[in-house]
């Protein structure tokens, strides 16, 4: 039996916000244990403030990215990453004119149920 597996079709999360997430893996590969997602974040995007009971890791590939972590501003751009802490409240936005390509790795796995994104 191999001890590797390849990932060739990641999952395409359904989104109606214009963003694109390909879970390689986490919850829906059966690893509740780790997400790992290929994302990209149109210009003007935003997402509501959420307080995850996950450590988020992101690394920027292209464009930026900011974050509101706990009421401060952080602009991230290419080939810099940052680790926001579970229990930090944060806020996700590309209020910028160009889209934003960037890899996430939550631990444990992403979930909504661990989420807790604000109305």
């Amino acid at each position: 039996m191999k001890k590797y597996k390849i990932q060739q079709s990641p999952f395409v999360v359904p989104t109606t916000d214009g963003k694109l997430i390909e879970e390689h893996w986490g919850n829906s590969t059966g690893n509740s244990n780790i997400s790992i997602a290929h994302m990209v974040a149109p210009p003007n995007w935003s997402e509501p403030h959420q307080t995850p009971e996950f450590d988020e890791f992101t690394l920027i590939i292209s464009g930026k990215k900011q974050f509101e972590i706990d009421g401060e501003i952080v602009v991230l751009e290419k080939g810099q990453s940052i680790l926001i802490e579970k229990g930090a409240r944060v806020r996700y936005s590309n209020p910028f004119s160009e889209e934003c390509e960037y890899v996430a790795i939550c631990i444990p796995a992403f979930s909504m149920d661990l989420v807790n994104r604000e109305e």
